[in-house]
């Protein structure tokens, strides 16, 4: 079992680590996501890993005791929304590892209240602002339930609504200005045009009268 002190990596890392096309795919993911570091997406990675290898497993079973254990995977899958309820093997064969990214904490945070940024919901997760039913839930890798989902709130105490509606309300006045703008623009083009078909008009009448 090993000691309790020196736990077990749940991560490991990719083959070919130094590969520049699998390094500017995680550096988007890190982006996309808001991971801290690349560990983050490697445990997803090594978690998708030992899914599929279940499955896999699963497949290679005779008939009967692959419909006594399959429900109990896809009911896991199921419960933490990678997975539909009518879902096979097959599907979960087919996931990825944004599929269990999108499941955390701070990109169902970054979604569901408006942050411009991941990295912004991760800082309202772990500085204690958000809050699952009745507990305070600091770690922005929680995998979210499908139960949990419509559950997740701001702590009464928290400030950070009142800083995105205030941050709304600017890029909504910022928007129409810039729209009244473009509009400006757009009649003073319309009254230069015009100007310069009356100009046009005038030169031709001054030159047949002559």
């Amino acid at each position: 079992m090993g000691d309790p002190k020196y736990p077990r990596r749940v991560w490991r890392k990719p083959k070919r680590p130094l590969n520049y096309e699998l390094k500017m795919e995680e550096l988007k993911t890190l982006g996309t996501f808001g991971l801290r570091t690349k560990r983050e997406l490697w445990k997803a990675h090594t978690e998708l890993s030992r899914v599929r290898h279940q499955a896999r497993s699963l497949l290679a079973l005779r008939q009967e005791i692959r419909e006594e254990k399959e429900p109990i995977l896809m009911k896991s899958l199921a419960r933490i929304g990678l997975v539909s309820s009518g879902a096979t093997l097959d599907d979960v064969l087919n996931l990825n590892a944004n599929d269990l990214l999108s499941r955390r904490l701070q990109t169902i945070v970054t979604k569901k209240f408006g942050f411009k940024t991941p990295y912004q919901a991760r800082q309202a997760v772990i500085h204690g602002h958000i809050m699952i039913g009745e507990r305070k839930v600091d770690i922005p890798s929680y995998t979210v339930t499908v139960a949990e989902e419509d559950s997740i709130h701001f702590t009464p105490e928290s400030k950070i609504p009142e800083m995105l509606e205030k941050g709304k309300s600017k890029e909504s006045k910022v928007e129409a200005v810039e729209e009244t703008v473009e509009a400006v623009e757009e009649t003073v083009e319309a009254v230069e045009e015009t100007v310069e078909a009356v100009e046009e008009t005038v030169e031709a009448k001054s030159s047949s009268t002559e």
